[in-house]
């Protein structure tokens, strides 16, 4: 049993090495005053203060967190409203149909999405800029937030609506004061799960964009391909450092959100 636990603590600090290491190697180069990665020969924040004295990726960085924020705010409100709607059908053949044709989009590769949307924004005759990619992030975060969703829908017991609608309670008084308190952890994990592949996404993005418009993914692929550039590490290192903020927060707050709470009538 001891050896056991001891191999699966190694074999964790392998996989988690394997992951961080390269990351804490980019990391520790952006304050590298050599210009490259091979020889480290002095700290310094030149290269912070370059990405933050180019003009043009602050846009860039601003256009991304605006992508972002508004895609999963909207794919937050619509995945709620999908995943109360799965929930309710009567029908479990109809109910699972729904269910594949949602994980299909999860597990398609980005490749396949992004040159769909590329067709269908072509066909369609919307430009290729800032409302392609919005939409195309709102369309891959829905399916992401009702996964997160509907775990908690399917926990909730049809008592509590039961005893709302007892009460006196109306359809809107039954949604805003019981179904959505109690799936709010739910909505939380959503929108910050959307939130993190909205930011990272490069694929689909790669598809859309145009027009001048640009995400810091794309950003960052462009400019790595013309060699070393260690601003785009110390960019990265901050965007980790974001990140890392981001998950630290959900963690507290979904904490926060698992303490017990009394419960209160429906007025």
């Amino acid at each position: 049993m001891k050896k056991k636990k001891v191999g699966s603590t190694l074999y964790l600090v392998l996989v988690f090495a394997i992951l961080y290491l390269p990351i804490f190697y980019l990391m520790y180069y952006s304050f590298n005053s050599g210009g490259d990665m091979h020889d480290f020969e002095g700290f310094t924040l030149e290269w912070y203060k370059e990405v933050f004295q180019d003009t043009r990726l602050m846009i860039i960085v601003l256009n991304t967190l605006v992508i972002a924020l508004l895609s999963s705010a909207i794919a937050t409100i619509l995945g709620v409203m999908g995943a109360i709607a799965i929930n309710n059908m009567k029908k479990r053949q109809t109910k699972n149909t729904f269910l594949s044709l949602n994980n299909v989009l999860i597990v398609s590769p980005d490749v396949i999405i992004g040159a769909s949307f590329l067709i269908l924004f072509t066909i369609a005759g919307v430009k290729l800029g800032f409302i392609s990619v919005l939409l195309s992030h709102v369309a891959f975060s829905i399916p992401i937030v009702v996964l997160m969703v509907l775990p908690k829908l399917q926990e909730m017991s049809p008592t509590l609506i039961d005893a709302a609608r007892d009460l006196g309670a109306s359809r809107f008084e039954v949604l805003s004061k019981v179904v959505l308190p109690f799936i709010t952890p739910g909505i939380f994990a959503g929108f910050f799960m959307a939130l993190t592949y909205s930011l990272d996404d490069f694929a689909v993005t790669f598809f859309v964009t145009g027009n001048g418009f640009s995400t810091l993914s794309v950003e960052i692929y462009s400019r790595a391909r013309q060699g070393i550039s260690l601003p785009i590490n110390a960019l990265s290192t901050l965007i980790f450092l974001v990140t890392i903020i981001l998950v630290v927060g959900y963690y507290f707050l979904n904490q926060r959100n698992k303490r017990p709470k009394s419960v209160v009538a429906v007025k």
